[in-house]
């Protein structure tokens, strides 16, 4: 089995949609953030690493290097012949639409290229970049618009100092999705003052406001940033792995189906990652995700369009036994069902029936109630900065 068995990947998305397969090729194109020179704050994030994402930052390599480089990467593992241009580091939007042009052409130029994916902040997303996004698109290109916004907590985002609120990414996503560009949104589990009850509300927002691609992935400490301060007193505990991979399916299992999840880990060079140190292992991750996923017999959308505290209580609720006058001798079909992998759950596997498809305001407000690469960059903490 595949974790694309049970979640629509990025990945496979492209296989379907194109007939062949495109990999991404992760760019550093020399970009900062308005939330680290000055324009927005000082410092950035706090959980961001200002000096050790790249240690060759201060060798810029040229875009034409890094897509050789990328490449070569991706030829040891697949036999992928077209590739994305994914301006990645930092904050991709963050200069005028003309030397943004200039950028992006540089890349789409190659002849393996077919578009590009750019992460930005969803308060660096002018009218102007997005008019010449969707101009790609006219002319044949894949292009999706990768925006971080991590939570959808106003009290959250001004906690990590992150700059900008909800209200910023509600007015892009919008306008972004009206010109016909493909969203995929970063949200990030375990964020400071967080708990489950956010993670699931975030997810409901981003949902209503609409979305066509995710991207999750836990927060880890790395070096020299405010939050491995705050970790080494003792101020802040980072997820474990089982806790990770049981809010991620959680997650997956209340996305609807046509929602592409671009990732659902992240990870973190190891010699600058304090913790946790399962953030190293991507692939001890993913499978992890996979395989609790087939142990609930679940899959990406069963849950989707049910209230997260509806599904947290019946989950908590014993299974009624199919003999008991309460279950009027129907087969139970409750997620314990699917848990013990009974293959008359709703829920088996992709492809399979199971829920229905958010429809909006509604699920925001019943959930938000319960509320009181090729360069060696942090691909996690470093997207859509």
């Amino acid at each position: 089995m595949a974790l694309s068995n049970y979640i629509q990947t990025f990945g496979q998305y492209l296989l379907e949609r194109h007939g062949q397969r495109i990999h991404k090729i992760a760019l550093d194109a020399g970009f900062t953030c308005p939330n680290r020179d000055g324009a927005k704050g000082i410092g950035g994030c706090t959980f961001c690493n200002n000096s050790s994402f790249n240690p060759n930052r201060s060798e810029q390599k040229t875009l034409e290097v890094q897509l050789d480089s990328g490449r070569r990467a991706i030829a040891k593992r697949t036999r992928a012949k077209k590739y994305l241009a994914y301006f990645q580091a930092y904050t991709n939007t963050y200069a005028e639409v003309a030397e943004l042009d200039a950028l992006y052409r540089q890349a789409m130029t190659q002849h393996d290229i077919v578009g590009l994916s750019v992460g930005t902040r969803p308060d660096c997303v002018s009218g102007a970049v997005l008019d010449l996004l969707a101009g790609y698109r006219e002319e044949g290109r894949i292009v999706w618009l990768e925006l971080g916004l991590q939570s959808a907590f106003d009290e959250t985002l001004r906690r990590v100092n992150r700059g900008h609120g909800l209200k910023e990414y509600r007015d892009v996503a919008i306008e972004a999705r009206q010109r016909g560009i493909p969203l995929c949104t970063h949200l990030i589990l375990g964020l400071p003052g967080e708990g489950e009850s956010h993670y699931h509300a975030s997810l409901d927002a981003v949902l209503d406001i609409g979305v066509d691609g995710l991207k999750l992935h836990p927060l880890h400490v790395v070096k020299h940033t405010v939050l491995a301060n705050q970790w080494r007193r003792g101020e802040y505990r980072p997820l474990g792995r089982e806790e990770y991979i049981g809010y991620a399916c959680d997650l997956i299992e209340r996305t609807p189906e046509h929602i592409v999840f671009h990732r659902v880990t992240g990870t973190a060079a190891k010699d600058i990652l304090l913790a946790p140190e399962w953030c190293s292992q991507k692939w001890n991750v993913l499978n992890g995700i996979e395989l609790e996923l087939k142990r609930r017999g679940h899959h990406q959308g069963c849950l989707a369009g049910m209230p997260w505290i509806t599904v947290k209580q019946h989950k908590l609720e014993p299974p009624t036994p199919s003999n008991s006058p309460l279950s009027g001798g129907e087969p139970d079909t409750s997620p314990e069902a699917g848990q013990a992998g009974n293959p008359r759950s709703g829920c088996s596997h992709k492809g399979r029936p199971g829920g229905v498809r958010v429809t909006g305001s509604n699920l925001v407000r019943r959930s938000s109630s319960v509320v009181a690469s090729a360069i060696p960059i942090n691909e996690a903490i470093l997207d859509a900065a």
